[in-house]
């Protein structure tokens, strides 16, 4: 998710968003990149005559950031399932409408009723993960713990995702802590674990490091599982671990923009995009999970087998899915990443 962060604009349209090219009708679609496959937009536009404006973004901040004003041109967004609260209270999001999507029954029955949005009101979901550990099997013995993220030995050939959630979260679970905890007392001791592995680090990123691990420059990295079955494909003596202590679960979610006034437009490639066939030809080319079960029974079970996206039952449920924070808490937690980054 080639990563989840970077924006960049596809297919070499141009204009300003909003407009639509000749008499053309246009939806603007902004993602996480290695969302869609090859073949997914050039479909739409053949079966449709709705042109795309695509832009792909490497964080839920970079995307929130463009969009808060209610101004950015966007119609569409995939924000994680614990910024859908948020951006509902901030009234960037319009309703869906369920009669206009008659595939909305190909969701993962886990994803039908997700506890941010139970009646699916204001997202769908589209895709899903975990974040864990990447390490280089030629380095030694699998980490099998975040602790481990914590010693020398993996000191200046180590990073850790560039996400406040992410970074915190996973020191909590070391602690022992829920990732989703909002005490002061917690978020402050987060803190002092991610100052304490700061000077071990090599930097902190995100789907960047997919070829920095495949080249051999970084040894182990907290990483998205996409990107980490992303990097073992390109080198197979590459493994992902799901650390001991527990780990992050998250769910990436199509959501309509209030400033939209594509509505229409927007649910159509939403159906569009719950089609079985289509699901499955993105997770196919992308080698992402999905949260539609009907495309899953669809795609290689090469790929529908594989632990690193869809972990067995006794691994999930070490899992803890990301939940909004409070916003104090979140203000707290956005200050104390800021303290960090520039300790």
């Amino acid at each position: 998710m080639i990563s989840r962060r970077r924006t960049l604009f596809f297919l070499g349209l141009a204009g300003a968003a909003g407009c639509s090219r000749g008499n053309r009708l246009r939806l603007n679609v902004f993602n996480w990149s290695n969302y869609v496959g090859e073949k997914t937009l050039p479909a739409f536009e053949a079966e449709t005559g709705i042109q795309v404006r695509y832009a792909i973004y490497e964080s839920n901040e970079e995307m929130l950031a463009r969009v808060m004003t209610g101004n950015s041109g966007w119609d569409l967004v995939f924000p994680s399932n614990y910024f859908i609260g948020p951006m509902r209270e901030m009234a960037l999001l319009a309703p869906l409408d369920h009669s206009r999507l008659k595939h909305l029954e190909n969701l993962d029955k886990i994803f039908q009723k997700p506890e941010w949005d139970p009646d699916l009101r204001w997202s769908m979901p589209y895709m899903w993960g975990s974040s864990g550990i990447l390490f280089n099997t030629h380095s030694g013995p699998a980490p099998q713990k975040w602790a481990e993220l914590w010693t020398t030995r993996f000191q200046g050939r180590m990073t850790m995702l560039d996400d406040p959630a992410e970074v915190f979260g996973a020191a909590l679970k070391k602690l022992g802590r829920s990732l989703n905890s909002s005490s002061d007392e917690d978020l402050r001791s987060a803190l002092q674990e991610a100052l304490h592995q700061k000077p071990l680090l090599r930097a902190y990123l995100n789907a960047e490091v997919r070829d920095q691990i495949v080249a051999g420059d970084v040894a182990a990295c907290q990483i998205w599982a996409t990107t980490a079955q992303q990097a073992i494909d390109a080198a197979p003596h590459l493994r992902y671990v799901y650390p001991a202590e527990g780990y992050a679960l998250y769910a990436d979610c199509a959501a309509l923009l209030r400033e939209s006034s594509r509505a229409d437009l927007a649910h159509q490639f939403l159906d569009y995009l719950l089609r079985a066939d289509v699901a499955a030809g993105i997770v196919t080319y992308s080698r992402t999970a999905t949260a539609n079960a009907a495309a899953r029974a669809r795609i290689p079970s090469a790929i529908s087998g594989l632990n690193t996206l869809y972990p067995d039952a006794e691994t999930l449920a070490r899992g803890e899915w990301f939940a909004p924070l409070a916003s104090q808490a979140q203000r707290m937690r956005d200050r104390l990443w800021t303290e960090l980054k520039s300790a």
